[in-house]
């Protein structure tokens, strides 16, 4: 039977072809290009997730979400899901998917700790994950679809790993963090960015760079934050706590 691998991003998307490749396979990797770890949810259609992402960063391409939720859902193939639990977008990708795909069989592969995300295991170690493909059962397919309904009708700015799985936040969540890793000294803005991002990836993956970029000129309108440069451009701005 035929196997098409579904991957949670263009990143762990080309990882997962050169492991197969590795692995002497021939099937099919589908990578997913949206995060639904931040930004309305309730929408749900494709043009909208593509027009929200316009306005925060880099357009995503209606057509490549459109085309990926029709593959996903047509599939002849056996389908074997890609993620990691403690990576906030790809737990949301999976849950996207369960809700989507319903009572439709499928099999995953869960990333565990130390590396957490597909995003971070490097392609010479995905062969031998190959193999640890497991059926999702009936219950957990369920609950995961039931999860994501309650998140979808929540439609929080973000959503976030907790010890309980995944649940909504604040669109403010990660403004302390940001605030606690710049000084009053100036500073690249990617640097108070990185650090922000180390800050929150233990023991969770919560939130990837443009997002927190999005944040920080949020915090420098409010005037919690100075800036020198234009803040939407982080490797050349500098910024630093107010005196």
């Amino acid at each position: 039977m035929k196997v098409m691998h579904v991957a949670p991003g263009d990143s762990a998307g080309g990882s997962l072809k050169v492991a197969l490749r590795i692995a002497g396979h021939q099937q099919e990797v589908l990578s997913f290009t949206d995060d639904l770890s931040c930004g309305p949810i309730a929408w749900g259609t494709a043009r909208e997730r593509a027009a929200w992402w316009s306005h925060v960063h880099a357009p995503l391409q209606e057509e490549d979400l459109t085309t990926f939720w029709h593959r996903v859902e047509t599939a002849d193939e056996r389908l074997v899901l890609w993620f990691g639990r403690h990576s906030a977008s790809e737990l949301a990708f999976f849950l996207a998917l369960a809700d989507r795909l319903g009572d439709r069989p499928y099999d995953v592969v869960e990333i565990g700790q130390p590396d957490g995300a597909v995003d971070l295991v490097p392609s010479y170690l995905l062969p031998a994950l190959i193999e640890t493909a497991r059926p999702v059962s009936p219950q957990e397919a369920a609950d995961a679809g039931q999860l994501w309904q309650r998140l979808r009708a929540q439609n929080a700015p973000f959503r976030i790993v907790t010890s309980a799985g995944l649940a909504s936040a604040p669109i403010d969540h990660f403004d302390s963090s940001i605030l606690g890793q710049a000084t009053k000294e100036w500073s690249s803005a990617a640097r108070v960015i990185g650090s922000t991002m180390a800050h929150n990836c233990e023991p969770y993956m919560q939130v990837g760079d443009v997002m927190l970029l999005a944040r920080m000129v949020a915090l420098i309108e409010e005037r919690k934050l100075l800036a020198d440069g234009d803040p939407w451009d982080m490797r050349a701005c500098r910024v630093r706590l107010p005196d």
